[in-house]
């Protein structure tokens, strides 16, 4: 998975931001926020199961959902696109996808 830190830091926090792709991910239990709040669109993927693996939990089911970061538009209205994938690699994969396109048509 092409992942590293960057410099930019969260204002709550004063920590680095992980970033896939050129994009941030942000998280908060289980939600990840992926792509620039201040772009036009962002994809927030919201682990709905987990399994273990040897000692580990991994996510099993995730909700995607490209959504706009328009104010002005009402909370159901802001999702454009929403699927669901097994794993979070999949998951962050179509993320990228949707995302990637949504703001080059922009």
């Amino acid at each position: 998975m092409a992942s590293e830190r960057v410099e930019t830091e969260d204002s709550q926090s004063k920590k680095p931001f992980l970033i896939y792709k050129n994009n941030p991910l942000v998280r908060c239990k289980d939600v990840i926020y992926y792509g620039d709040m201040s772009n036009d669109y962002v994809v927030k993927l919201r682990i709905k199961s987990k399994k273990r693996v040897k000692n580990i939990e991994i996510a099993d089911k995730v909700s995607v959902q490209l959504m706009s970061t328009d104010p002005g538009v009402d909370d159901m209205e802001r999702i454009v696109k929403k699927s669901e994938k097994r794993g979070l690699y999949l998951a962050l994969d179509i993320a990228d996808a949707w995302l990637s396109k949504a703001l080059a048509a922009v």
